[in-house]
């Protein structure tokens, strides 16, 4: 088969647009590499959101309840419920991946059960623990991806 000379041009087009996964970023020449750091705490913090993730789906199944039990509670408590199972392990996949749409998932993630925590207590459990947690590990992320931002 014979090739057309427009597709040998376009391969070092497409690879002139920068990815969305920050692993694939140039390489740094500073001691510290943020994007590694980066990487790495995504990556940590999505094992935890998998856990937290799966620890709604525990519910949904009735692993940690009574079978029925889910199906008793409101309408409200099994969306909330539903929705941490879905964007958790949504947020996780993307923040394990290293891509920019995770990070925001998980902001979204984050921020969703703050709110929901402040104004339905009832549904969502957010103890001064919880919620100092979850400010500090946004406030490392968003320092880390500055910090990593700033090294291209």
């Amino acid at each position: 088969m014979a090739r057309s000379g427009n597709q040998g041009a376009s391969a070092p087009a497409a690879r002139a647009y920068p990815s969305d996964r920050i692993e694939e970023r140039p390489a740094a020449q500073g001691i510290m590499r943020w994007s590694f750091v980066l990487t790495w705490f995504m990556r940590v913090v999505a094992v935890l959101w998998i856990m937290k993730g799966l620890s709604a789906w525990a519910v949904i199944l009735g692993i940690w309840t009574p079978i029925g039990q889910f199906e008793a509670r409101s309408t409200g408590y099994q969306a909330t419920v539903i929705y941490f199972a879905l964007i958790d392990l949504i947020a996780a996949v993307g923040l394990w991946m290293a891509s920019t749409w995770g990070g925001i998932m998980w902001l979204l993630a984050v921020m969703s059960h703050l709110i929901l925590a402040a104004f339905f207590p009832g549904i969502v459990s957010g103890g001064v623990l919880t919620v100092a947690f979850f400010l500090t590990l946004m406030a490392v992320y968003l320092a880390v991806a500055w910090l990593a931002a700033r090294e291209i």
